[in-house]
């Protein structure tokens, strides 16, 4: 259907009004009236008719304005749930669908884009990046929910100054942070040592100045690091080694073999001293090379106390509590030896064969075996290094026990823990989690 347009409207009323205003004198001029009264009467005819017939056109013309200005207000303040209900077939009813049409799109547009933030908050909140970001006065108007559990036990931040928050925070990590430091920076908790890398960066929002910090754990990635520069060191020494024990074994024996025709029992015990020495520096290398090459872990279904049963005659210790009903999963060889190398450690802590305890427990997240003992613990430096290859306190030790620990629960996508205990002793966590996949029952 045509629309009528608003000008038409009105010359056709106009129009109208004009015809009868000039009508009526003609008309009343044939009766015999007079001229002047006939054409003032039709003039007044001709007014009274035009605003009879514009004023439904004039108040429905203020009403779509006036609804169309209540709409562009809203549409100033951000709300664009308003629509026109003007149905008219005409400019008014074309521009009341136009207007409906963009507050459609504009409805749309912030539903999409409250979505994405939507989305964008999750990302951030379950982000291991600790985030903060501070505004022009200090305080502290966004945080993360790993910078809450880094900076202040898990509790909101928003609202809080810095000044407030460092007190609580390491001091080292509150020094860098106050001194919007980049780069790596080194604290010690009462569990372990930890680095962190701090970024800050500042922007204009809103015409303010603000302060973003960003807090990301690099402790993991760092000690991989080092381990596989170790892992490195020992691969060339163990070759080299190898390539010279070889043919140093070989000549021995027949060294061996040359003195047994002569007869000669002095040298041949020199050549079975030098063959002795040539197999143990053999079997010395081939340990770090088993830490140097260990393969992926195999993960599979294990019982509990099939685990159990089989440690217990390679080294005493006893089970606190009850184990799980849930099978355990993991690479049952290589946690079997993880295992058995911290149980050896406790007993050679010098703690007494019944205070040696493994507990295992599992949740929903994956399973925590904690070996702990009553022998003489770890002073604090020596629990910093306790993990990393080559390091000992024993006079005869490799330094490969818990390195190869630590190793095999890293496989695992697993963390390891030391901490010493109340009372004396060293408690050792092994934490696991259940395969992707693999959710617990």
């Amino acid at each position: 259907m045509p629309r009528t347009s608003v000008e038409g409207r009105i010359f056709a009323c106009t129009l109208f009004a004009v015809a009868i205003g000039t009508g009526l004198p003609f008309a009343l001029q044939e009766l015999g009236a007079d001229a002047r009264l006939a054409w003032s009467a039709g003039l007044l005819l001709a007014m009274v008719t035009t605003w009879l017939l514009l004023r439904p056109l004039t108040r429905s013309l203020n009403r779509a304005l006036s609804s169309l200005q209540s709409g562009l207000l809203n549409f100033r303040d951000g709300d664009f749930s308003i629509s026109l209900a003007l149905k008219g077939n005409d400019q008014l009813g074309e521009l009341a669908e136009l207007y409906n049409e963009v507050g459609e799109i504009l409805r749309r547009e912030r539903a999409h884009i409250h979505q994405r933030e939507l989305l964008l908050d999750t990302v951030i909140q379950s982000s291991p990046l600790a985030l903060l970001l501070i505004d022009h006065s200090e305080h502290i108007i966004y945080a993360n929910t790993s910078a809450r559990h880094l900076l202040h036990g898990g509790r909101p931040l928003q609202g809080h100054t810095l000044a407030q928050i460092l007190p609580h925070c390491p001091p080292e990590l509150a020094q860098a942070i106050e001194k919007k430091q980049d780069g790596l920076t080194s604290y010690l908790d009462k569990e372990s040592s930890h680095t962190l890398h701090i970024s800050n960066s500042t922007f204009v929002l809103n015409s303010q100045k603000h302060r973003l910090i960003l807090l990301r754990e690099m402790t993991r990635e760092l000690t991989r690091a080092e381990v596989q520069v170790w892992k490195k060191v020992i691969r060339l020494i163990s070759h080299e080694l190898n390539n010279s024990l070889a043919p140093i074994s070989s000549m021995a024996h027949s060294g061996k073999m040359l003195s047994e025709k002569l007869h000669s029992e002095q040298l041949a015990g020199v050549f079975d001293v030098i063959a002795e020495r040539c197999r143990h520096l053999t079997d010395f290398t081939q340990g770090y090379a088993r830490f140097a090459k260990l393969p992926p872990p195999v993960c599979e279904e294990v019982s509990w106390h099939k685990l159990v049963s089989r440690l217990q005659p390679l080294q005493p210790f006893q089970l606190q509590g009850n184990v799980p009903a849930r099978p355990g999963y993991f690479d049952p060889a290589q946690m079997e030896q993880a295992l058995l190398n911290l149980l050896k450690n406790a007993a050679e802590s010098g703690s007494a064969e019944e205070e040696i305890t493994l507990r295992i427990e599992t949740d929903v997240h994956g399973q925590l075996l904690t070996v702990s003992d009553r022998g003489t613990g770890m002073s604090e430096k020596v629990l910093q290094q306790a993990l990393l290859p080559f390091f000992s306190t024993k006079p005869q030790g490799v330094g490969l026990g818990l390195a190869l620990c630590r190793e095999i629960v890293d496989a695992h996508d697993g963390q390891i823990q030391l901490h010493n205990r109340a009372g004396g002793g060293l408690q050792i966590s092994l934490w696991l989690p259940w395969a992707k996949g693999n959710p617990a029952h």
